[in-house]
């Protein structure tokens, strides 16, 4: 099992930068940023050589989703711009040799519209995958729930599936994220269990908070023995907000079954 720390939301009691040399320190051999866009790319060039790690993934720019917007991947009227997202994205993406590039899909508050948004949608996401496909890069997509980011446009794991079966692209996968899709009232390890050939990434925290394991409701310790034994080979993301330092939450890795093979330490 091969486990990445996000330095997005861990390690944020430090500043950017030295969130890789923590990480390594902790004996993660990988991580995962949602939006590197604000440091150069020569900057964690550096910070990932120096401690020894690797970048598996990173998301698309999504331009004004996380201040309460639509984001780009998704508007009509805003293919240029997302187009220009993915030069950008691309840039990192190769610079960093990442496995994954996540695409947020983003809002849409008005049910009359939302036939528009999902074709918009899934034609960016084939553009996405077909830039990235060249450079070995796996194109992935994520539902979010709903209690966070009200009328998000894809928001179960169903809705992912579908979208999955109708393009039928050889690089395109699920995000699949235990949090959100835990809220939404997604069977967490029937889905992993039955679609595991579909998944690109995982990344987890606990519901309700998205603390770490043990923080809340859910129970890791079958959690994790069922991604190890559902056959899914790709990267599972920590991506929880640490009640504590950081480091003093990385007591789920003791959930992990003994009989895996853990990379992150």
């Amino acid at each position: 099992m091969k486990f990445t720390a996000n330095l997005s939301l861990m390690y944020t009691e430090l500043p950017f930068l030295q969130r890789f040399a923590a990480a390594s320190q902790d004996g993660f051999r990988a991580v995962e940023i949602q939006f590197p866009y604000d440091t150069p790319i020569c900057d964690i060039q550096r910070a990932l050589r120096d401690n020894q790690l690797r970048c598996v993934l990173i998301n698309v720019p999504a331009g004004d989703l996380m201040a309460g917007g639509e984001g780009l991947a998704a508007v009509p009227g805003k293919r240029a711009e997302y187009a220009a997202a993915m030069v950008e994205c691309l840039a990192y993406a190769r610079a960093l040799k990442v496995a994954c590039v996540n695409v947020l899909p983003g809002r849409c508050d008005d049910e009359n519209k939302r036939v528009f948004y999902l074709d918009t949608f899934k034609k960016n996401l084939i553009k996405t995958a077909d830039s990235l496909a060249p450079f070995h890069i796996t194109t992935t997509f994520e539902a979010i729930n709903t209690r966070d980011m009200p009328d998000f446009l894809i928001h179960t794991a169903d809705q992912m599936l579908d979208i999955i079966n109708e393009l039928q692209h050889p690089h395109i996968k699920a995000q699949f994220d235990i949090y959100h899709m835990s809220l939404m009232g997604c069977k967490v390890c029937e889905f992993i269990e039955s679609n595991a050939d579909k998944i690109g990434h995982i990344q987890f925290a606990d519901i309700p908070q998205r603390g770490e394991p043990g923080s809340g409701d859910l129970d890791f310790s079958v959690i994790f023995r069922c991604i190890e034994t559902s056959g899914y080979q790709g990267w599972i993301g920590a991506e929880y907000k640490p009640t504590t330092d950081t480091s003093a939450t990385l007591g789920w890795m003791q959930m992990v079954p003994a009989s895996a093979h853990v990379v992150s330490g």
